[in-house]
């Protein structure tokens, strides 16, 4: 890392297929939207000789944000993969988005990498969201670094910004977070800003000067070692104390100078097993130059540092029928198991699945097992196919570089695999296998629409079902009650960005409707009704006459219906009839038309005529006589109510429970999960929750997560029945 004396880029330019595990280095990007991440990986596209200006690919167009959607936003929407060489190195760069309505695009970043570097703006410090994905990497071993951005910006304090840091993500051991690097700084502009033009290793004490627009290293002068002597000897102490030398803190202590060489080994070691988390700096660089700030030193922290995909415990793999299937890790020679991250559609290619190798080697042409298990909640059923890989390709903006192979720990670009849809399991076709499924937030933002014409309507189902297969953290719902179509999206940016891909990508016009809440009416208390239904208009007639009576059951019993007719009085066979008709009446509802449910209707009695009863005759007698029943009764209507579950940072607590107060809701309890955390519980109703993952991530400023399940339904409010009722009128 620091002691490296050659800085000139190796196999520069194009990426290309690697040949072993062990010269892949798989890396995501992750910070809040507007940190730099974008930027930072086209500087170090450039810095490696893979572009031929910032962001510029040999043919023109930028390496990452190349989708049009994410040029007229001015922000990444979506997952990027960007390859490339480096010494010798394959290194696979993962843009993620940094807005929390595309966490899924982030979730599948974090599932394809085997180490992040965590991109912080020195203008803006570590917001909540970004300290929570720290904690989930944090989980599971997941090797990181930081990169401090924005050096540039007035007021940028790297120290300060380091501080920061090891204060948000050392909160186990502060002195694990601590830089390898201090910037230097050049002379003051006319507006009294010191542009940082260089870095000073604290470890091997020699200065990188990037003023002439690439690195140039040379002995400090001899006022700079005073200056770094501290934060050398804390990063020093910070390294042995990791070390897996316990001889060494001793030999430190007892005041044994450390060769350098020792110590660099020993912190790459610490970085690749997630246990130290070295801070750098990085800015991109200047017009006609080809080295940004801190990039070289970047590469070599990726390349010597973290860790390879043979070091990265692999999700766990089970045979179709469930059974535990143990693998050597990251085999090039083991079978087949990949795993499609993304799935994307290109005009002229048509569907492109980026795809993760965990084991064996993917190759052209051969035909695949593809496998979609677990993926229920996501809106995917499941399936078992196989199919023909087409062209194998590595990404670079919007081009395709063709590839003959992908080995285990690589990932790669797969054509035309008509079934595959993100999260499914490619596998060998003789010996199917599985893949445990990442963890994906819920949508929970109802997006109703309808087909704006009916041209638009003939492609509405199958463009949302492409949208669907390509983006997991949205669920299409199709729902009975309402006859709506709903699309469950993460926010209100995600919504946004789904409408413009039907819209663009699929050619379907859609218009956005208020969602309706399925509401059930019910009696209050109980009623009769008589259904009379006679006509005589020449030849045959209609006889049929019904009394009911109605009675309300408790919630959840449904409809039941009783027969207490003696004596004949309505035929046998007529009988079905009647509650056919009290059944259709109670589906179209008796007030507000919402279903009618939790009720016993009994037929006590009736009439026939023996030549013009009919089956048809009593269906309508049943129906009017309910429809009597509730015109003299209190009918109640019942609104759903949902179990919510808010998971917050204890400073947000107090303002959560108001909010839920305030939307109807129940606080049934909270408990302490983790330093910091708070699982507030509630029952609100579905009414008040509508936008409530809007509402609450400007609340919480981005920290909370919430789930639902529905809990029962429960009459609503007299006011707001009456409401609903008048509505239902207007509507009619």
């Amino acid at each position: 890392m620091g002691d490296k004396t050659n800085t000139h880029p190796g196999a520069a330019g194009r990426a290309t297929a690697a040949d072993h595990p062990a010269s892949v280095r798989n890396v995501v990007l992750v910070g809040h939207s507007g940190s730099g991440k974008t930027t930072l990986v086209e500087a170090l596209a450039l810095a490696a000789g893979a572009v031929n200006r910032a962001g510029r690919v040999e043919d023109g167009g930028t390496v990452s944000d190349y989708d049009e959607i994410e040029h007229r936003q001015q922000r990444s929407v979506q997952l990027s993969l960007v390859p490339v060489d480096w010494d010798g190195f394959k290194i696979n760069l993962l843009d993620t988005p940094g807005y929390a309505d595309f966490v899924g695009e982030l979730r599948a970043g974090l599932r394809a990498a085997d180490a992040a570097l965590f991109v912080v703006s020195a203008s803006d410090g570590v917001d909540g969201s970004t300290r929570m994905v720290w904690e989930e990497c944090a989980a599971v071993g997941m090797p990181r670094a930081i990169v401090i951005t924005h050096l540039e910006a007035a007021r940028a304090d790297f120290e300060e910004m380091t501080r920061v840091c090891a204060e948000a993500f050392g909160a186990d051991d502060p002195d694990a977070v601590l830089p390898l690097y201090l910037p230097l700084h050049g002379p003051q502009t006319a507006d009294g800003h010191a542009p940082v033009t260089g870095l000073i290793g604290l470890l091997t004490q020699q200065l990188s000067d990037y003023s002439a627009g690439q690195r140039k290293e040379s002995e400090p002068g001899p006022d700079l070692l005073p200056r770094i002597e501290d934060a050398r000897n804390r990063l020093i102490e910070g390294i042995i104390s990791e070390s897996e030398d316990e001889t060494l803190m001793d030999r430190y202590l007892g005041g044994e100078r450390i060769d350098v060489k020792t110590l660099i080994e020993d912190l790459e070691r610490a970085v690749a097993r997630g246990a130290f988390f070295p801070v750098l700096a990085a800015a991109p660089a200047a017009e006609n130059t080809r080295q940004g700030l801190g990039t070289v030193e970047l590469l070599e922290l990726i390349t010597r540092g973290f860790p390879t995909p043979a070091e990265h415990t692999a999700p766990d793999i089970t045979t179709i029928d469930g059974r535990t299937r143990a693998l050597r890790p990251c085999d090039p020679g083991g079978p087949l198991v990949a795993e499609v991250v993304k799935t994307s559609s290109d005009p002229y290619v048509g569907r492109v699945s980026l795809v993760r190798i965990f084991s064996g080697t993917l190759r052209c042409d051969e035909t695949v097992h593809v496998s979609g298990h677990g993926l229920a909640d996501r809106g995917h059923e499941d399936h078992d196919v196989d199919e023909r890989v087409g062209a194998l390709s590595t990404p670079f903006g919007k081009q395709q570089r063709p590839v003959t192979h992908a080995v285990a720990g690589d990932l790669a670009c797969v054509a035309k695999l008509g079934r595959a849809e993100t999260g499914d399991t490619l596998s060998a076709k003789d010996d199917p296998l599985l893949m445990a499924p990442w963890e994906m937030p819920d949508p929970l933002l109802p997006l109703a629409i309808q087909a704006h014409s009916k041209a638009d309507e003939d492609k509405l189902s199958q463009g949302l079902g492409r949208l669907v297969a390509e983006d997991p953290t949205m669920r299409l719902e199709q729902n009975q009650d309402t006859h709506q179509v709903v699309l469950w999206c993460l926010g209100e940016a995600h919504a946004d960005v789904a409408l413009e891909r039907l819209r663009n990508r699929y050619g379907v016009q859609v218009d956005v409707v208020p969602h309706r809440v399925s509401l059930r009416e019910t009696f209050a208390h109980r009623a009769s009704g008589r259904g009379r239904h006679v006509k005589q208009s020449g030849g045959h007639g209609q006889y049929a006459i019904c009394e009911i009576e109605v009675e309300p059951l408790p919630g959840g019993s449904g409809i039941e219906f009783v027969d207490k007719v003696v004596g004949g009085a309505v035929p046998r066979q007529f009988i079905p009839s009647v509650e056919k008709g009290v059944r259709a009446q109670a589906a179209k509802g008796v007030a507000a038309g919402y279903p009618l449910v939790d009720v016993r209707i009994t037929l006590l009695d009736g009439k026939a005529h023996s030549v013009d009863s009919s089956d048809a005759a009593f269906q309508t007698a049943g129906a009017l006589a309910l429809r009597e029943a509730a015109a003299d009764a209190t009918i109640h209507l019942l609104e759903p109510v949902a179990e919510v579950s808010v998971l917050v940072g204890d400073d947000y607590v107090g303002a959560v429970m108001s909010d839920l107060s305030g939307r109807r809701g129940r606080v049934l309890g909270t408990e302490q999960v983790g330093q910091g955390r708070t699982l507030v519980r509630a029952e609100v109703p579905e009414f008040e929750i509508g936008r409530y993952a809007v509402d609450l991530r400007s609340l919480s400023h981005g920290t909370a997560r919430f789930g639902r399940a529905y809990a029962r339904h429960e009459p609503m409010p007299a006011q707001i029945a009456i409401r609903i009722r008048e509505q239902a009128k207007e509507a009619s």
